[in-house]
Protein backbone atom coordinates (compact mmCIF):
# COMPACT_ATOMS: atom_id res chain seq x y z
CA UNK A 1 0.00 0.00 0.00
CA UNK A 2 2.57 2.34 -0.97
CA UNK A 3 0.05 4.96 -2.11
CA UNK A 4 -0.63 5.36 1.45
CA UNK A 5 2.59 7.31 1.57
CA UNK A 6 1.22 10.35 -0.25
CA UNK A 7 -1.46 10.84 2.69
CA UNK A 8 -1.06 14.15 4.22
CA UNK A 9 1.00 13.84 7.83
CA UNK A 10 -2.00 14.18 9.95
CA UNK A 11 -3.90 11.35 8.17
CA UNK A 12 -1.24 9.25 7.91
CA UNK A 13 -1.85 7.62 11.48
CA UNK A 14 -5.77 8.35 11.40
CA UNK A 15 -7.10 7.28 7.78
CA UNK A 16 -4.52 4.86 6.61
CA UNK A 17 -4.77 3.40 10.15
CA UNK A 18 -8.29 2.69 9.41
CA UNK A 19 -7.79 1.52 5.98
CA UNK A 20 -5.00 -1.12 6.99
CA UNK A 21 -6.88 -2.39 10.04
CA UNK A 22 -10.50 -2.92 8.43
CA UNK A 23 -8.40 -4.70 5.03
CA UNK A 24 -6.21 -6.59 7.15
CA UNK A 25 -9.28 -7.86 9.06
CA UNK A 26 -10.91 -9.08 6.07
CA UNK A 27 -8.17 -11.14 5.53
CA UNK A 28 -7.69 -12.06 9.03
CA UNK A 29 -11.84 -13.01 9.38
CA UNK A 30 -11.86 -14.84 6.13
CA UNK A 31 -8.52 -17.33 7.66
CA UNK A 32 -11.06 -17.97 10.75
CA UNK A 33 -14.03 -18.56 8.80
CA UNK A 34 -12.07 -20.93 6.49
CA UNK A 35 -11.26 -22.86 9.52
CA UNK A 36 -15.06 -23.26 10.96
CA UNK A 37 -16.05 -24.65 7.75
CA UNK A 38 -17.44 -27.98 10.48
CA UNK A 39 -19.74 -25.57 11.56
CA UNK A 40 -22.22 -23.58 9.01
CA UNK A 41 -23.10 -20.95 11.84
CA UNK A 42 -20.01 -20.15 12.43
CA UNK A 43 -18.12 -19.73 9.05
CA UNK A 44 -21.39 -17.80 7.83
CA UNK A 45 -20.96 -15.36 10.25
CA UNK A 46 -17.21 -15.04 10.20
CA UNK A 47 -18.40 -14.50 6.30
CA UNK A 48 -20.50 -11.83 7.34
CA UNK A 49 -17.37 -10.44 9.78
CA UNK A 50 -15.32 -10.11 6.29
CA UNK A 51 -17.83 -8.41 4.29
CA UNK A 52 -18.48 -5.83 6.88
CA UNK A 53 -14.91 -5.33 6.85
CA UNK A 54 -14.55 -4.96 3.11
CA UNK A 55 -17.60 -2.30 2.70
CA UNK A 56 -15.89 -0.50 6.05
CA UNK A 57 -12.59 -0.39 3.53
CA UNK A 58 -14.88 0.65 0.72
CA UNK A 59 -15.87 3.79 2.87
CA UNK A 60 -12.08 4.51 3.78
CA UNK A 61 -11.22 4.58 0.03
CA UNK A 62 -13.76 6.66 -0.79
CA UNK A 63 -13.11 9.18 2.07
CA UNK A 64 -9.37 9.27 0.80
CA UNK A 65 -10.65 10.33 -2.94
CA UNK A 66 -13.38 13.02 -1.44
CA UNK A 67 -10.15 14.29 0.39
CA UNK A 68 -8.12 14.50 -2.36
CA UNK A 69 -5.28 11.83 -0.60
CA UNK A 70 -5.22 8.90 -3.73
CA UNK A 71 -6.37 10.00 -7.40
CA UNK A 72 -10.22 8.80 -8.53
CA UNK A 73 -8.62 6.28 -10.78
CA UNK A 74 -6.69 4.75 -7.60
CA UNK A 75 -9.87 5.06 -6.18
CA UNK A 76 -11.60 2.97 -8.47
CA UNK A 77 -9.14 0.55 -8.84
CA UNK A 78 -9.01 -0.47 -4.73
CA UNK A 79 -12.89 0.31 -4.65
CA UNK A 80 -12.92 -2.17 -7.82
CA UNK A 81 -10.62 -4.59 -6.56
CA UNK A 82 -13.05 -4.92 -2.78
CA UNK A 83 -16.41 -5.41 -4.75
CA UNK A 84 -15.29 -8.44 -6.52
CA UNK A 85 -14.20 -9.85 -2.87
CA UNK A 86 -17.22 -8.60 -1.91
CA UNK A 87 -19.19 -10.74 -5.03
CA UNK A 88 -16.92 -13.70 -3.90
CA UNK A 89 -18.17 -13.51 0.19
CA UNK A 90 -22.13 -12.96 -0.68
CA UNK A 91 -21.75 -16.21 -2.92
CA UNK A 92 -20.39 -18.20 0.03
CA UNK A 93 -22.66 -16.95 2.40
CA UNK A 94 -25.74 -17.47 -0.18
CA UNK A 95 -24.55 -21.39 -0.51
CA UNK A 96 -22.23 -22.03 2.60
CA UNK A 97 -22.68 -25.83 2.26
CA UNK A 98 -20.37 -25.72 -1.37
CA UNK A 99 -17.72 -24.68 1.37
CA UNK A 100 -18.23 -26.86 4.23
CA UNK A 101 -16.17 -29.97 5.37
CA UNK A 102 -16.59 -33.34 7.31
Amino acid sequence: MSYLAQFPAEEKYSLTDQIRRSSRSVCSNFAEAWRKRRYQASFVSKLNDCEAESAETQVWLKFAVKCNYISPEKGRELYSIYNQILSGLVKMIKSPENWLIG
